[in-house]
């Protein structure tokens, strides 16, 4: 099994902004966010994670076991019920559901490439944000 841990740091994204659109963010703020390049931390110990995502506008930190339901709040500020799991040996994928009837579901992937590269994908409704992270 990969291990996931490192600092990871944004080298590249692509309709990142088109995704914060669909989840119904502001102009202003998805304007701003379309600059932050976020740094990602990430520890694994086994099947527990920690990962904690900061730019210079917010920051956030998920503790969670591949396989059990948490709570978290996004990015964004959404308070979300997700759920891990393992797609395979080296991709981790997320889906969340609004604690509270209304918002929308959205779902993510972690893709580990070559020990050295980290592929993230968003993606809310028909909207795919793909942002490649590189280890420090």
């Amino acid at each position: 099994m990969p291990n996931f841990s490192g600092t990871w740091k944004m080298k590249s994204s692509e309709k990142f902004e088109d995704y914060l659109k669909e989840l119904g963010i502001n102009v202003m703020l998805r304007k701003m966010a379309a600059t932050a390049k976020p740094t990602v931390e990430i520890r694994q110990n086994g099947e527990s994670f920690y990962i904690k995502t900061w730019t210079s506008i917010r920051s956030t930190e998920i503790s969670f076991v591949v396989g059990q339901e948490f709570e978290e709040e996004t990015m964004d500020g959404r308070r979300m019920k997700s759920l891990v799991k393992y797609e395979k040996d080296n991709k981790l994928s997320c889906q969340q559901r609004p604690l509270k009837g209304d918002g929308l579901d959205t779902a993510w992937t972690r893709e580990l490439v070559n020990d050295n590269e980290l592929i993230l994908t968003m993606s809310c409704k028909d909207t795919v944000c793909t942002r490649v992270y590189v280890k420090e």
